[in-house]
């Protein structure tokens, strides 16, 4: 029996008690954020116990719950929330760090949302911004609006409010700023290839350490044609330019060029022969403000030797320079705005032996025209938030671009091709980012956006075995062309909560897969996909019924005979009218409830060759792939 109260549904014959919050599905705070707290931080969380879903889903801040129940589809692909608990922080006294994050003097415990009272507008705040404070006693409520400010509200009123958040949508609209931003990085290093010439290697200086060592800061030093057995040490603001073919060759040991110095630039030099320690042992300068995790962390990986390592330098410039790499190629370590331009990199023979080609940690700047093949990761970052990487071509790698704990990054336009694993690979839970634009072929998985509010955008991504891995939150996938691979895109992550519109599916051996989890439904105002092979036509020109590439039928259509006719049966239509209503049956599923007679993007389709398997829903069914 159910009866409804207020906003939920509720079963009058069942009591649901509060979950340990660990053993809920979370939401709500990045990986990164999370790691970084301090333990003894109480951020305040709600948990929801759905109609439709099996699992309690547990939300870092009481807002985001109530953000998340005003998206499109929520209440569709969850059901209705049967009850609410959040944190109850009554007769813990609690107070603000410096951070303005709330912390307990005791454990806070949960309180029923409909019996709480709210602290609306204070100086709370969590990883992601204001939130608000529950308390289960009133007065307790007043005391810490009275010391921090903000009002007293009901549940019922708090339901009112709205709230903003840094959502998809928003990474969406900065992409173009973001591109601004990496235009103004290579203008502003431009007084760094136009430094006057105050040294000659031969003429001026016998070497070009002896160079180094004796120029005025903030000039040139020319480095004429010819090779150079040096290792190379920068620690004042120098240009080195190469005129003509200019080879720097280490002797096999450590790093061949190193840089120390703000505003260091390389120009058009080729380096080789530096050792091939890919990690390193001791702890390196400038990381005493991170953990012995980060700092293990850092040292494994930035620590190893490379062709050129600058390290603690910001604004550098490596340029028109190429690197064949004994272990690592570049690496750029704790840097502010670093410029990498049509640089190449050559990876060890063996790819177990490399460590990155491109390698930048704490380094968020600009990479762009860069070319690095057949070594293990091309391009990686770790912390390096805000990081723009574009119009680069990797081929040949384990991974092509490889984000660890990076958030806010742009990667647009790459050119990527035959990654034994992973195209672009997005771990570690990072927050809003951009991945636009790009060409993505013949890899094992070609996209892998985990995370939350990530924007993935224009993308080709074909020829594979998983095109698009979905194991993000929150995200927004749109105009995506996902053509000729084995899996065409498979949902992975157990919330609903992602929005997967506008994108075509064409010549997969299967559109789309999901794992566990409730019905995931990719429509999204109006509009769905493009599905290769979803074609019953109305007088309207719609399509006269739903498409769910995860149906042991409509994923035949495109590539058997008959399929189409048989997903016209009444009896078909019955038992998928049966399946919408009983979430139990949904379980794993994809639905697009209006899918498109018509690619959503043929000027990016028409890129591909897989142009002519995108048939309109007024044509005749032509003879399946197999």
């Amino acid at each position: 029996m159910a009866a409804a109260i207020g906003l939920f549904v509720v079963d009058v014959d069942t009591t649901a008690e509060p979950a340990p919050f660990d053993d809920t599905v979370s939401m709500g705070l990045a990986m990164e954020d999370e790691i970084g707290l301090d333990e003894a931080v109480d951020l305040p969380r709600a948990q929801v116990f759905y109609s439709q879903y099996q699992y309690v889903v547990g939300y870092y801040g009481v807002e985001t719950f109530l953000e998340a129940r005003e998206t499109a589809g929520h209440q569709q692909q969850f059901g209705y929330p049967l009850s609410v608990y959040v944190t109850d922080y009554a007769g813990t006294d609690v107070d603000l760090d410096a951070d303005d994050y709330p912390r307990a003097d005791g454990d806070p415990g949960w309180a029923d949302a409909e019996d709480a009272w709210f602290v609306y507008g204070s100086d709370a705040s969590t990883p992601s911004g204001d939130t608000v404070v529950p308390f289960s006693d009133r007065d307790a409520a007043e005391a810490f609006a009275d010391a921090h400010g903000g009002e007293l509200l009901a549940w019922t009123d708090l339901l009112e409010q709205s709230f903003e958040s840094d959502d998809s949508t928003a990474v969406r609209d900065r992409v173009d700023d973001q591109h601004r931003v990496a235009d103004q990085y290579v203008a502003d290093s431009d007084a760094l290839r136009d430094r006057p010439v105050s040294t000659v290697v031969g003429e001026d200086a016998d070497t070009i350490q002896a160079a180094i060592d004796e120029a005025p800061s903030n000039t040139t030093i020319e480095v004429p044609d010819g090779e150079y057995n040096e290792t190379l040490e920068i620690d004042r603001p120098l240009t080195i330019r190469g005129d003509g073919n200019v080879t720097i060759s280490g002797d096999g040991n450590g790093t061949v060029i190193t840089g120390t110095a703000d505003r260091t630039a390389l120009l058009g030099l080729e380096v080789t022969g530096s050792g091939s320690e890919r990690t390193g042992e001791e702890p390196l300068p400038g990381d005493d403000d991170e953990d012995d995790w980060d700092q293990e962390f850092e040292v494994n990986y930035a620590g190893g030797d490379a062709g050129i390592g600058l390290h603690t330098a910001d604004e550098v410039l490596v340029e028109d320079v190429t690197v064949h790499s004994s272990a690592s190629g570049i690496i750029v370590r704790r840097s502010d705005a670093p410029v990498i331009r049509n640089t190449t990199v050559h990876s060890p023979e063996r790819a177990e032996d490399d460590q990155a080609g491109i390698l930048l940690f704490h380094a968020p700047g600009v990479v762009e025209g860069a070319t690095v093949s057949d070594g293990r990761d091309a391009i990686y970052s770790h912390r390096s938030h805000g990081l723009i990487v574009r119009d680069s071509h990797v081929e040949g790698n384990r991974l092509g671009i490889h984000l660890m704990h990076t958030s806010d990054a742009l990667l647009a336009g790459n050119d990527i091709r035959s990654q034994t694993i992973a195209g672009i690979f997005v771990m570690t839970g990072p927050e809003r980012n951009a991945l636009v634009d790009n060409e993505i072929r013949d890899a094992e998985v070609g996209l892998i956006p985990s995370g939350d509010n990530a924007y993935v955008a224009n993308n080709s991504i074909l020829d594979g075995g998983t095109g698009l891995q979905i194991d993000s939150t929150n995200s927004l996938i749109e105009h995506n062309v996902v053509a000729g691979n084995e899996v065409g895109a498979n949902e992975r992550e157990m919330l609903p909560t992602n929005r997967v519109v506008r994108n075509d599916f064409v010549g997969n051996d299967v559109h789309a897969d999901a794992g566990s989890g409730p019905l995931r439904i990719w429509t999204h105002g109006g509009s769905g996909n493009y599905w290769q092979g979803a074609m019953s036509l109305e007088s309207d020109g719609t399509v006269d019924r739903a498409y769910s590439p995860t149906s042991p039928v409509d994923q035949r259509l495109h590539r058997t005979d008959g399929a189409p006719t048989l997903s016209r049966a009444p009896a078909l239509d019955a038992i998928l009218g049966f399946q919408g209503s009983v979430p139990g049956m949904r379980t794993g599923s994809v639905t697009d409830l209006q899918p498109s007679c018509e690619p959503h993007n043929p000027d990016l389709l028409e890129q591909t060759e897989w142009n002519d398997r995108a048939w309109s829903c007024d044509r005749t069914t032509p003879t399946p792939e197999t």
